[in-house]
């Protein structure tokens, strides 16, 4: 029945994240949904009942307070069945001017924080035998544009962490599938939102530029957050869910241009990737 799954999403007072928690309460499942700010996450998720909506403040820097707040999911539905880790930011610029704190501040959100929640529901889903997560990755983390490669790192990384671990549970009756969205609608390139470096060196004007036209484009993405949140639910129930999803004909598009370049290029140097083969 749909209304005895519960799930774990982060990032949910915004977004992608809230489109779903809203979609899933009004579909009768139970959701843990968790925010940086707590009053902000009630706010936008509006009035339900307390036993099918627990919100939970959490810090996605902080391993204790994941691990914490997953705990107090289990103990209020006495289960867990999917997590979707959904809480991310962008940030834009080039490698020589973003600073240190910048860099690992994005990783330390966009994977470390995905990390840890998959280390923290894990145990309860292997004890039931059953259980699905969902890791938001990016068309970012496949085909990048210029100026946001920290960014497009993390996200790679999700896809690549995301692949061995669907490989690692699926015996265990636990699915794993990383969605890689395209543009949506939603606060992520938003002026609010989007983070830049603060330093800024002349040389990289163009990619400057191209940061710009991306702000710019905010509320003109093609993607739909509700129909985002329908397709999550269907991933969810379906039979055979796929391990990586391109979210968006965008998103499929710039795959497909990025696959195709790839096995060209690939096939062009065919004779040197052998060249080094034992005689």
């Amino acid at each position: 029945m749909l209304d005895q799954k519960v799930w774990y999403v982060t990032g949910a007072s915004k977004g992608l994240g809230l489109a779903l928690v809203k979609k899933l309460l009004s579909n009768n499942y139970r959701v843990a949904a968790t925010s940086r700010n707590l009053e902000e996450l009630k706010r936008a998720v509006g009035q339900v009942p307390e036993d099918r909506f627990l919100p939970l403040q959490v810090d996605l820097k902080s391993s204790e307070s994941i691990d914490q707040s997953v705990k107090l999911a289990y103990e209020y539905f006495g289960q867990i069945d999917v997590a979707v880790n959904n809480a991310g930011y962008g940030i834009g610029g080039a490698i020589e001017e973003l600073s240190q704190q910048e860099i690992m501040s994005n990783f330390e959100v966009n994977v470390f924080g995905s990390i840890y929640v998959i280390q923290s529901v894990l145990p309860y889903m292997r004890t039931k035998r059953y259980g699905h997560i969902i890791n938001i990755s990016s068309i970012a983390g496949v085909a990048p544009h210029t100026g946001w490669s920290i960014y497009a790192a993390t996200k790679s990384a999700i896809i690549g962490m995301s692949d061995v671990l669907a490989q690692d549970v699926r015996s265990m009756g636990i699915n794993v599938t990383v969605v890689a969205p395209g543009g949506f609608r939603t606060e992520f390139n938003s002026a609010e939102s989007l983070v830049v470096a603060d330093y800024k060196i002349a040389d990289y004007l163009p990619l400057h530029e191209g940061i710009k036209q991306f702000a710019a484009n905010h509320g003109k993405q093609l993607g739909d957050p509700e129909k985002a949140a329908e397709v999550f639910i269907e991933l969810v129930e379906s039979d055979n869910p796929p391990t990586c999803l391109f979210l968006g004909s965008d998103a499929y598009q710039r795959a497909t241009e990025k696959y195709n370049k790839l096995l060209e290029d690939m096939q062009a140097n065919k004779k040197i990737s052998e060249r080094t083969d034992s005689n």
